[in-house]
């Protein structure tokens, strides 16, 4: 799946105002101007789809860990008036796209190359800066309605990409195809506003600015090296020399600062290298680092052998390597929902629950903790309580689609179907999915098991998603 292509073409059901051929009716460059309103309804509905991608990780350690980085850049940014979402997906390339309305994009492979936490910050903050100075709107506004219209043909190929890659890829390989690649690039100009703003800010948050530099002067030789295979990273964002040497003399005036990385960016690292490969490939990776002492962090290395051992169902060495980490760890809270996960596949549900109380203590708001505990309260048909867990969380949090999934099932485990349809269509509506929500809405309606107060609830939420869809069905 080609997402940077994505950026203008998913769309295509969703995306209010279509043409005949199913792309946005953007109408003159002259005339229009891709607005952030408008950005951030094609990132959404990017977004929908995206979500239903398998390659998205839905991890929420490493998912919260990005955000919060990014945000911490956002935070620094003089541009910093607009929400921002970031995700991770499951891909071994280097790469990090940014979309429409300040959604942008990491590949695992990317995290994993990134041998230090402003190096991976830089990539971040490099992307922001794409997204607060518009670029993305500044490119569409400059195509005309001719090219727009064109890439009707090329989209097809790309939704086509998900069920037969071959097709897509035969597509895509046509010389139209390529012409249309090109306009739809960052322009020399736009990498290097990006470049000098992306330092602004990395700088601003407490990073070391000179990550900048180390990833891609990496990058480019890694280039050198495998010409014809070259990171995604580097074709949709070129790095010269020139742009190399800009950021070096940037850097020649500032001061030298030393940045720890966070253990949190060495554990989610940990975390992505104890999935790779078969389990028994995992642990002897993490064994290999520790009997050689060849590792950046102890305790990440300690964790990603204990996090193997758990993949590779081996729980009483499990606990012994979980002693040990936490002899080398101060407490944290990936660590601890860690044991908890060990004592749920073990098959011990009271310490797991155990475990997760008290965990939850320390870190009341870890989404992994929540969730895991929740969960482990309806795999004890303790309904009622997780109930509770997740209805006091939801007021914290009222957009957070995974708490409303699991009251489905709470409220499904109690027969409550109306209620059950009705917390699954919140989800839904929290995706993007409007359909799927108006859906889980009628279900609800028919099921014959709410009283008046909730059907009325029910329907004036009904109305209000209806008109949410037709509202995106308009023509801007």
């Amino acid at each position: 799946m080609n997402l940077r292509l994505l950026i203008l073409l998913v769309p295509l059901l969703t995306m209010p105002g279509v043409l005949a051929d199913g792309l946005p009716d953007l109408g003159e460059a002259s005339q229009n101007t891709f607005s952030p309103q408008t950005e951030r309804r094609v990132g959404e509905a990017i977004m929908v789809d995206i979500r239903r991608d398998r390659s998205l990780v839905k991890d929420p350690e490493l998912t919260d860990y990005l955000n919060n980085l990014g945000y911490r850049l956002v935070s620094a940014s003089a541009e910093n008036r607009q929400d921002f979402e970031f995700f991770v997906l499951r891909d071994n390339t280097l790469n990090a796209f940014a979309l429409p309305g300040g959604f942008i994009g990491v590949h695992t492979g990317l995290i994993l190359a990134a041998q230090s936490e402003s190096e991976l910050a830089a990539v971040l903050g490099h992307e922001i800066a794409h997204v607060t100075q518009h670029h993305l709107a500044r490119i569409i506004t400059k195509q005309e309605q001719s090219t727009i219209t064109s890439l009707a043909g090329l989209a097809v190929a790309i939704l086509a990409a998900r069920s037969n890659p071959q097709i897509a890829n035969a597509a895509m390989a046509t010389a139209q195809a390529s012409s249309i690649q090109t306009q739809l690039d960052f322009t020399r100009e736009h990498e290097r506003e990006a470049d000098r703003i992306g330092l602004q800010t990395l700088s601003q948050a407490g990073f070391d600015p000179r990550g900048a530099a180390t990833f891609f002067e990496r990058l480019q030789k890694f280039s050198r090296l495998y010409e014809n295979n070259a990171p995604e990273y580097l074709r949709t964002h070129p790095i010269t020399s020139e742009r190399i040497a800009d950021i070096q003399n940037r850097l020649a005036g500032l001061p030298y600062r030393q940045v720890p990385d966070s253990l949190e960016f060495q554990l989610v690292r940990a975390k992505l290298r104890a999935e790779e490969g078969t389990p028994q490939q995992a642990v002897a990776l993490f064994e290999d680092a520790l009997r050689e002492k060849k590792y950046t962090s102890e305790t990440a290395s300690r964790y990603g052998l204990t996090a193997a051992l758990l993949r590779a169902k081996n729980y009483a060495r499990a606990e012994q390597e979980l002693a040990l980490l936490r002899e080398t760890a101060q407490p944290n809270a990936i660590i601890e929902n860690l044991a908890a996960r060990i004592k749920t596949a073990a098959g011990q549900p009271g310490a797991a629950l155990a475990q997760y109380q008290t965990a939850l203590k320390s870190f009341p708001n870890h989404r992994a903790l929540v969730y895991g505990y929740a969960d482990a309260l309806l795999q004890n048909r303790q309904s009622a309580q997780a109930l509770k867990l997740i209805s006091d969380r939801l007021r914290r949090f009222p957009h957070d689609d995974r708490l409303y999934e699991l009251q489905a099932q709470a409220y499904a485990m109690q027969g409550k179907t109306l209620l059950s349809h009705q917390a699954q269509a919140e989800a839904y509506a929290r995706q993007g999915n409007l359909v799927a929500a108006i859906e889980q809405l009628q279900l609800g309606l028919k099921a014959g098991d709410g009283d008046f107060y909730q059907l009325s609830i029910m329907e004036a939420r009904l109305k209000q998603l209806r008109a949410e869809h037709a509202e995106l069905a308009k023509k801007p």
